[in-house]
């Protein structure tokens, strides 16, 4: 009996750490996927090095209240998965909200993004964002367009004192 119970409060522990210690986690309803649907789903997630587990509602409420996110308790009910990433913001909200599109039956709940409880808009609206490797691009572009300009100017100047010279 007492192992039964040890077991449980690990899992609990389990989670509020994976809740504290991720930068996105996203809950989800997967009522209605079939296998194969959540089989590629789970593919997609793990490529992108995200967890994607299921926990009983109770034990996920547990680890809700003690990682000080009480207001996750609300979206723990049905069957429901949860995502995790330690690396990536965007990934799982991208990923999970590109699979909703093409899946109806796959429902975002609800998230917390870098310690702060997120709405499902909030999450949408990230999914939206670049990813990481796009805002760095940007963001090099960025700062080359000023190298890159003045070396046309430099390189109009230097021909048009050829010419003159010429």
């Amino acid at each position: 009996m007492s192992s039964a119970i040890e077991q449980k409060k690990q899992i609990v522990d389990e989670i509020s750490e994976k809740l504290k210690t991720s930068v996105s986690t996203i809950v989800v309803d997967y009522r209605g996927l079939n296998v194969s649907e959540l089989t590629e789903l789970r593919k997609q997630l793990r490529e992108a090095g995200i967890e994607f587990k299921v926990y009983k509602n109770s034990m996920a409420r547990r680890a809700a209240e003690a990682a000080e996110l009480a207001g996750l308790n609300e979206s723990f009910t049905g069957p429901n998965a949860i995502a995790f990433s330690n690396d990536d913001v965007v990934a799982p909200a991208k990923i999970l909200n590109d699979f909703a599109k093409k899946h109806e039956a796959l429902e975002i709940k609800t998230g917390v993004i870098e310690g702060n409880l997120a709405t499902v808009e909030e999450i949408k609206a990230l999914a939206d964002l670049p990813s990481r490797e796009g805002l760095l691009s940007m963001l090099l572009s960025v700062l080359q367009a000023p190298m890159r300009n003045l070396a046309l100017v430099t390189k109009a100047v230097a021909e048009q004192k050829e010419e003159q010279g010429a």
